[in-house]
């Protein structure tokens, strides 16, 4: 789920997406939406995601560096 919670930046052209948003990447199966928090989470504890306030995530350099790492290769 990690790779797919990064792609949702690109995907929805955003510098910062909401955990509302963040959810579509696991659709409306509430075990996957519970991965993607686990990724969330996983990612900000990693520096890759910022917690900007009010559920409001940002990619980190280093997670936009992850991010185009995994869409190049």
């Amino acid at each position: 789920m990690t790779p797919r919670v990064l792609r949702m930046f690109d995907e929805m052209g955003k510098r910062e997406l909401d955990l509302h948003e963040l959810f579509e990447a696991g659709g409306n199966d509430p075990d996957a939406r519970r991965a993607v928090l686990y990724a969330v989470e996983n990612l900000v504890e990693r520096g890759l995601l910022e917690e900007r306030g009010n559920d409001f995530y940002a990619l980190t350099e280093a997670g936009r560096a992850e991010a185009r790492k995994r869409r190049e290769g």
